[in-house]
């Protein structure tokens, strides 16, 4: 796992956009696992907090649209 440090002005889903190119649920959710703490941040986290990373696929597991004919 890696650790980074926010800049002004981020907030969850844009760290992890950021850094590991996903903000899906899935990493949203191990990411809150690891910072449990990270919460009581805000909703934009202020400047130098500390956070680690989840080691995530690049690419979240594609799910099969659903069509009008299945």
């Amino acid at each position: 796992m890696r650790k980074v440090r926010t800049i002004a002005g981020d907030s969850v889903n844009l760290l992890l956009y950021r850094e590991t190119e996903r903000c899906d649920d899935g990493a949203e959710e191990a990411l809150w696992r690891l910072n449990p703490t990270l919460a009581e941040q805000g909703p934009v986290l202020p400047a130098g907090v500390w956070v680690v990373l989840p080691e995530l696929e690049t690419r979240p597991a594609a799910k099969t649209p659903a069509t009008a004919w299945d």
